[in-house]
């Protein structure tokens, strides 16, 4: 190397080291501060949400413990439908994914409050439909506002839209990362990569959803579902054991969409007025609710009683048949909600009738797998579930859930539950 080269190097290297630090520029762009925002009103929306909806469970749990629960549940089913009826449906999750595919994202304001009141008044009732898709409507309008408030085009406006949806399902999941990928997956998994703009938005947005959220409701960055069973060490036949589960997950799976499509048929058929299709599903809620107590609701609590619980075979089958029907009867009959949640309390019952079938496997394994095999071949979200479901459960080895989410997605029905997935405007 010459000496002019040298002393060069040198001049250079000592510009580099005297020259100031500066932080990424990124950083402080208009859109991270807004993106920052929204999650900001997500996690407020959000907790507020939460903590009626929380305190309703539980007071309405005490209040109607009996058979008094048919006639809870059948006033809401009427209330509520009477809401729908005379203000307008609010939309639903399809509304909101076809909203994102083919009209940039584009989501309205104006029916927030109905989707809130009637969504409230049916969690808390006890019907089998969680908050997690209110929330995602809800919170994904709030971010179609602001970019429209801040004069945002075309891809940006979509992925303020998508931000939103992130939050949502963040804030009812708790964790940030699976909803992120939760609501890029769930519009369609063909087309991930197309919203690939969106990705950090999300991940900024959650992010700040998630802390805002917990510092209202404080309820702990546990395992929401710890599993109370033993672990076994980990074997090479795990991998084989998973995909197993997770093709038996994916037979269960075929039979949700079919509940959901043949209950759907029917009520189109039956053409009743729809608050009376509401209260009448409500007493039909009503009285499994009063049969099987661990079916009502949700399953964010009933989750933790079903993998806490002592049960016998035959009562383990009935529960996960009544949830499979309660769920869509409640989706299908017009109650507000989602249905992730539930179709994790039906999966978590499948590993253990499993278990219960052959007692030498491992319960763990077999709850977590088969969870993830049901939701993802209902939801197509095969990726975002592995996250969502050990995050959840405090399952800390991934590969073996990755195995079985996968078998339940690719052995799942070519005609997806969700009808925006189909790839055509609905």
């Amino acid at each position: 190397m010459s000496d002019f080269s040298r002393r060069r190097k040198l001049i250079l290297l000592r510009d580099q080291v005297n020259r100031p630090l500066k932080l990424n520029p990124f950083v402080f762009t208009k859109s991270f501060f807004v993106w920052t925002l929204l999650g900001i009103l997500g996690g407020i929306v959000a907790g507020i949400y939460w903590i009626i909806i929380d305190h309703l469970m539980r007071f309405v749990k005490n209040f109607s413990a009996g058979w008094e629960v048919i006639t809870i549940m059948g006033g809401a089913g009427l209330i509520l439908g009477l809401i729908i009826y005379f203000k307008g449906d609010p939309g639903k999750l399809d509304v909101v994914l076809n909203n994102i595919r083919f009209k940039g994202g584009e989501l309205d304001t104006k029916h927030n409050g109905s989707m809130i009141v009637t969504s409230v008044i049916g969690i808390s009732a006890g019907s089998s439909a969680g908050p997690e898709s209110p929330m995602v409507q809800v919170i994904g309008s709030l971010g179609s506002w602001l970019s429209k408030k801040l004069k945002y085009k075309r891809e940006d406006h979509r992925s303020m839209t998508v931000a939103g949806m992130a939050s949502g399902f963040t804030a009812m999941f708790g964790v940030p990362l699976a909803g992120s990928l939760f609501a890029l997956e769930v519009i369609h998994h063909k087309h991930v990569v197309q919203y690939y703009a969106a990705l950090i938005p999300a991940f900024v947005s959650s992010g700040t959803t998630f802390i805002i959220f917990q510092l209202i409701t404080k309820m702990g960055l546990a395992p929401v579902w710890q599993l109370p069973f033993p672990k076994a060490p980990h074997q090479i036949f795990d991998f084989f054991w998973a995909m197993l589960y997770g093709a038996v997950g994916a037979i269960l799976g075929w039979g949700i969409i079919w509940t959901f499509r043949i209950l759907k048929k029917f009520f189109k058929k039956a053409n009743l007025p729809f608050y009376i299709q509401t209260c009448l599903s409500g007493i039909i809620l009503g009285i499994l609710a009063w049969k099987f107590p661990v079916t009502r609701f949700f399953s964010h609590y009933e989750l933790i009683d079903l993998l806490h619980g002592n049960w016998a075979l035959g009562l383990l089958v009935a529960i996960m048949f009544v949830k499979i029907f309660s769920m869509a009867l409640t989706v299908t009959s017009g109650w507000r909600g989602g249905f992730i949640i539930p179709l994790l309390f039906i999966g978590a019952a499948l590993g253990m009738i499993i278990f219960n079938v052959f007692p030498n496997q491992n319960l763990g394994l077999a709850v977590v797998c088969c969870m993830a095999a049901v939701n993802s071949c209902v939801t197509s979200t095969p990726i975002s579930t592995v996250i969502l479901v050990g995050a959840l459960t405090g399952y800390d080895f991934f590969i073996p859930i990755l195995f079985a989410s996968l078998t339940g997605f690719f052995l799942a029905p070519k005609s997806p539950l969700i009808a925006a997935q189909l790839g055509k405007e609905k």
